[in-house]
């Protein structure tokens, strides 16, 4: 995806706009430009410095067969003036090219919200390979939604004839039709996207201009228009941020640079061994256009192939990194177990989808985490962290370098198919205020001699470069003997080298756990880990705003888990964990801390709505004082940035988006 800067001044940061946002969702066929649709209206909803937050939503398939149900491709973006955490739960815009498009999207549009339609795709075949049996644009059964039907085929034929282009190539355009009239009704700056048609489009100028004279043609349209109808120009200020510099990152893209920096705080070079597999297969790409940063990526034969060069890497004194997803981390387990034996310093980012097997490779789900902290042969334990967002992304692949730089270890970076390709603003840090962790070879013998496998205070060996005079070690997947690494298979020494290697990931030093809202203590607990933190955050927020003693943890460190967190979930009268998976750190929390820990599981491939949550966490208040009923009568609209039944926790102005 496309990404924007943008600079907020402390004048900007100052201002304080009325707190809204809109939720739009583009859906059309695999082959409509849906992606890249969103992706560029969030390129100038970034430029225009709104909050943001994305949520992509495609088939599998290459290319599904057009006009069916399961080849629908989505792309939702929730932006506004206020603080953004999720992309959405209901829609306020649904723009829909087909007939397949509108039946699979329609039901999260909300009562009263706008339908844009492709009248021009709602022929015959297209609605009966969509199952309906009437037009749904003719027989009523959209009434309680807002609807524009417009022939964007024709109109996009229509804008391009000039360039002479053959009428598939003409229809190819009509996705930057459609954008042209979404920057229109958004009050978007057109000239970004001109640019960026321009240079992709720079060896074939026909289609630059085909594609531009679309844009202008949608946006044309929306102004002159000046439709009568529900649709109407709505324009959103700029949301409040610190003073800095903004730009768009996925969660790929904050991984990838997060692992740059990571390596360059700790002096190392970095080897990224990798396999294609989805939706891992961006952090490959990513990194490969960062050599300069001493980045060597390599694009492996197969899973196994691509963890082993970087055990190879490691061994050699770079830091070797990998990516998969669940099916390829399981490829990849052997191999695990040979970094925990041989105690080398391995970053394994693991981008979850739906699983089991090939399950479902384009859709988001948690449920790898029995796979990372538990999932090899023998007593193999290995640090694992998880990143709660796109942005925060880079602050834990800095976290993960450190760990297994300091500890000499693999570490597990858990992220998934929604963070992996959700899209958030980010504010580019200033890199003097990261703190360096340089990490030093052992290139002299010691004056006590030399033992590969001695440990420093934190229970780290020492890290030699093969070639060091004097500094001949064996390695290899056979236990070894304490401190010399000399092969031995003796009842004592497995032990003690089995305790060594536990002790060292137990003691590893974790941040104490913060609440992230709420009270140390209370009636509930919501515990939270990696992308669940924007729909729990935004539910506990609004449900203290109506007078529930609940509160907000959230955990980066799955694996040692903060030595404070025991008693903190304790301190509360119930625990509820909200994951999508069936129970995963549910089961670790009820293991580790013996405390009655509940499950609210998900694994339908869609993220948490923040009404789900809500709805969970008011099933532990049978009534609040003053109200029987279980809800405080709060006037939620005198209540800064509160939210009148939107996702984001802000106040919404207009109801819908003809109300500018």
């Amino acid at each position: 995806m496309a990404t924007a800067a943008h600079e907020v001044t402390p004048i900007d940061a100052s201002a304080n706009p009325p707190a809204e946002s809109m939720v739009v969702r583009f859906a059309g066929d695999s082959g409509d430009g849906m992606q890249l649709t969103g992706g560029q209206f969030t390129l100038s909803t970034a430029l225009a410095g709104n909050d943001l937050a994305t949520f992509p939503d495609f088939p599998a398939e290459i290319r599904a067969p057009l006009g069916t149900l399961f080849g629908v491709s989505a792309f939702q973006i929730n932006f506004g003036s206020t603080q953004i955490e999720t992309a959405g739960d209901d829609l306020d815009v649904l723009v829909a090219m087909n007939p397949a498009a509108l039946k699979t999207n329609v039901q999260a549009l909300r009562p009263g919200g706008l339908v844009i339609a492709d009248e021009g795709e709602f022929n015959e075949r297209n609605l009966a390979k969509a199952k309906y049996d009437a037009n749904p644009l003719d027989d009523g059964s959209l009434a309680k939604w807002q609807v524009i039907r417009l022939n964007i085929s024709q109109l996009t034929v229509d804008a391009v004839k000039p360039f002479g282009l053959g009428n598939k190539d003409a229809l190819r355009c009509k996705n930057m039709w459609t954008l042209g009239l979404a920057l229109w009704m958004f009050d978007r700056d057109r000239q970004p996207l001109i640019d960026w048609l321009k240079n992709k489009f720079a060896k074939a100028p026909t289609l630059a201009e085909a594609n531009i004279a679309a844009l202008n043609a949608g946006h044309a349209y929306g102004e002159t228009a000046e439709l009568a109808g529900p649709m109407k120009q709505h324009a959103l200020p700029a949301a409040p941020a610190e003073p800095g510099l903004y730009r768009t990152v996925t969660g790929a893209d904050a991984i990838s640079l997060g692992l740059v920096a990571g390596t360059q705080l700790a002096d190392l070079p970095m080897f990224f061994g990798g396999y294609p597999i989805t939706p891992a297969s961006a952090i490959l790409h990513a990194l490969s256009r960062l050599k300069e940063y001493g980045v060597t990526t390599f694009q492996a034969e197969d899973e196994i192939a691509a963890i082993a060069s970087a055990i190879g890497a490691s061994y050699a004194g770079q830091l070797g990194v990998t990516s998969s997803s669940g099916p390829g981390i399981a490829l990849k387990t052997e191999a695990i177990g040979l970094a925990i034996m041989t105690e080398l310093p391995l970053v394994i980012v693991n981008a979850q989808r739906g699983g089991p097997s090939t399950g479902l490779p384009t859709k988001t789900e948690q449920s790898d985490l029995y796979q990372a902290v538990y999932g090899r042969n023998g007593d193999a334990p290995v640090p694992v962290i998880a990143a709660r967002s796109a942005s925060d992304c880079f602050e834990v692949a800095i976290e993960a370098v450190r760990i297994a730089t300091t500890y000499m270890t693999p570490v597990m970076l858990l992220t998934d198919g929604y963070i992996q390709n959700a899209a958030e603003p980010w504010k580019v840090p200033d890199v003097d205020t990261l703190e360096p962790f340089p990490k030093k070879y052992l290139e002299e013998v010691p004056a006590d001699g030399f033992k590969p496998f001695g440990r420093d205070a934190v229970g780290a060996r020492p890290w030699v470069k093969p070639g060091t005079p004097g500094l001949l070690h064996r390695i290899g997947g056979i236990e070894k003997a304490v401190g010399t690494g000399n092969i031995d298979y003796s009842p004592a020494n497995h032990q003690a080298m089995t305790e060594a290697r536990r002790a060292k990931i137990a003691n590893i030093a974790v941040p104490d756990q913060q609440v992230e809202a709420g009270e140390a203590g209370g009636k509930l607990a919501v515990v939270g880990w990696g992308s669940t933190f924007g729909p729990i955050h935004q539910a506990v927020r609004r449900m203290r705003r109506r007078g529930y003693d609940v509160s907000h943890i959230h955990l980066r460190h799955i694996w040692p888990m903060p030595a404070n967190l025991g008693a903190l979930l304790k301190s509360y009268e119930h625990v509820l964990v909200p994951e999508m998976n069936t129970g995963q750190l549910k089961t670790v929390l009820r293991d580790q801390f013996l405390v009655d820990a509940k499950p609210l599981n998900k694994v339908s491939g869609q993220p948490f709505r923040i009404v789900e949550i809500e709805e969970a966490i008011a099933t532990y208040f049978d009534g609040i004082e003053g109200n029987e009923g279980g809800d405080v009568p709060v006037d939620t609209t005198q209540l800064p940035g509160s939210e009148q039944g939107h996702d984001d926790g802000s106040l919404r102005e207009a109801t819908s988006p003809q109300s500018a």
